[in-house]
């Protein structure tokens, strides 16, 4: 769904090997021979990056050159992935394999071969630092109220309009208002006081592992609640290095940490903890330690500069390698959640519309919501993000999708919970309207536009769609149980009909689609 104009782009930016702001575009795509055919390239890019962590997941352990494959991976993907790769935990985990480097051994996959760098565990603390401190000062800067004193009134509507409820979201946005308010206040609390207890020198090991603790128990509470992604997991992991080994230590068997124990002590009497005891080895560690927290700390001034800004950037970066990055999550909370609801038809005088079902997002006011997390439906939620911001030229991926859709292109129907049109025979329906229609109409539609003919020339017809639009419902979550003969039952969510997404009037065929596709550079 990437259009080939940023393709274009993208092999411009190849040859160029600069962004256009001044930022060297780091992907292994520099490697392609045919920068005109770059799907192998991605999916063996994919490939490499899931070997590499496989790798670490069954070893247990890391060394530099696995940590720095995952990371060339992860880069090459962001370089290249426009929206798809837009979110910010997509840098933010580029940036936890870079300071990962620094923690792990350089070549042994022993982690008892190397002392972990104290600068390391600092600099991932002074990580997690910025992404509590940077989401929670965006809230205050961003302008909605819904955060700010007197109202405080954010998580009222969050579990509803959040970009994928899970099962349990509904429960936590039933909960009464005083509550609601009290997440507001704790959320602050986390965002803006606790971090504090993660990078403050002179602090007792206790106020350290208090800070971690309920910042790992913050993301807990978050993941429970709904589905944002790999965010909450990836936030909690940074969290853990606030825990020392004593800390650690009361949540395994007694026999399993007397036997780590006394591994490290037999490493150490032998001489094989990888301590430095040459003066060389030593000064060569000290060195690295030393130009990584010069590194980090330059690196951390414009970063700094922009969480004291008045207009703070969220999910950036000012240095070239987006090395050191400044984050922000959910600045503005939605009061309402409108679905953009795709429909097609093969007749739009006599025939039925129908709709796309997608795999998480909600559609289907009967379809109960899933965990996802810590999977991430990216076109699930791009199909959020495109409500959000108003008009279809603010999400030109849409055009692409529509076409394929009518095209019934397999990758991309494969890409939903349901094709309408997968499996249809000759059900033709008379009413002409599609359930949740709510008398929208086809005000506007092409005049010379007749029925379709789709006979496949046996005794049944073959059907396929030949119009199609996007709708705007807006949904709420249900709490009433309605009559359903002798049995009730509670729909998940209950909607009403908002308007038209795109077209405003009329329907769009292929050929249309396939202008708009071109006229953008497709």
């Amino acid at each position: 769904l990437i259009h080939s104009s940023r393709y274009k782009r993208l092999r411009e930016l190849l040859w160029d090997r600069d962004d256009g702001m001044g930022r060297p575009v780091t992907t292994l795509l520099w490697l392609a021979k045919d920068r005109l055919k770059l799907n192998g390239w991605l999916n063996g890019v994919a490939l490499a990056g899931l070997g590499l962590s496989a790798t670490v997941f069954a070893l247990g352990s890391a060394n530099v050159p696995l940590i720095l494959g995952m990371w060339a991976c992860q880069r090459s993907l962001m370089a290249v992935g426009g929206p798809w790769y837009g979110y910010g935990w997509e840098p933010q985990l580029a940036e936890l394999g870079f300071h990962t480097l620094f923690l792990v051994p350089f070549l042994s996959v022993d982690p008892l071969s190397s002392p972990p760098s104290i600068v390391a565990i600092w600099s991932i603390r002074w990580h997690l630092f910025r992404i509590m401190i940077g989401a929670g000062l965006i809230k205050l800067k961003s302008g909605d109220r819904k955060w700010n004193f007197p109202e405080l009134s954010a998580m009222d509507c969050f579990y509803e309009t959040q970009p994928v409820p899970n099962p349990l979201a509904r429960y936590f946005h039933a909960a009464p208002k005083w509550w609601h308010t009290f997440e507001v206040v704790s959320n602050h609390f986390v965002e803006l006081v606790a971090p504090w207890l993660l990078i403050l020198p002179g602090l007792s090991r206790h106020w350290r592992i208090a800070g971690g603790a309920l910042q790992l128990a913050f993301q807990g509470v978050l993941i429970a609640s709904g589905n944002l992604s790999f965010l909450n997991w990836l936030t909690a992991v940074p969290a853990i290095l606030c825990l020392d080994d004593a800390c650690l230590s009361k949540f395994f068997a007694p026999l399993r940490t007397a036997s780590a124990s006394v591994a490290a002590y037999t490493h150490l009497v032998a001489g094989a903890a990888g301590i430095p005891t040459s003066p060389v080895s030593l000064g060569v560690r000290r060195i690295v330690d030393v130009l990584f927290a010069v590194l980090v700390l330059r690196l951390s001034v414009p970063v700094a500069r922009n969480l004291l800004s008045k207009n703070q950037v969220m999910n950036g970066s000012f240095d070239p390698f987006r090395l050191i990055n400044t984050y922000g999550a959910f600045g503005t909370v939605s009061e309402r959640r409108d679905e953009l609801i795709v429909q097609s038809t093969d007749d739009i005088v006599k025939g039925e519309w129908r709709e796309y079902e997608f795999k998480v997002k909600p559609g289907d006011v009967d379809r109960r919501p899933r965990f996802i997390s810590p999977y991430h439906y990216r076109l699930d939620w791009q199909m959020w993000i495109a409500s959000l911001v108003g008009t279809i030229e603010r999400s030109p991926w849409m055009y692409a999708l529509l076409l394929k859709l009518l095209r019934q292109d397999e990758e991309v129907t494969g890409l939903l919970a349901k094709d309408p049109w997968a499996t249809s025979e000759d059900d033709d329906d008379p009413s002409g309207s599609a359930e949740g229609d709510d008398g929208a109409g086809d005000k506007g539609a092409p005049a010379d536009v007749g029925p379709a003919a789709n006979d496949d020339g046996g005794g049944g017809v073959k059907k396929k769609p030949r119009y199609i639009r996007v709708e705007k419902y807006r949904y709420k979550f249900n709490y009433d149980m309605v009559e359903d003969g002798e049995d009730k039952k509670r729909s998940y969510w209950k909607r009403e009909y908002v308007g038209r997404f795109f077209p405003r009037q009329g329907v769009l065929t292929e050929d249309m689609l396939a202008d708009f596709v071109g006229w953008r550079g497709e």
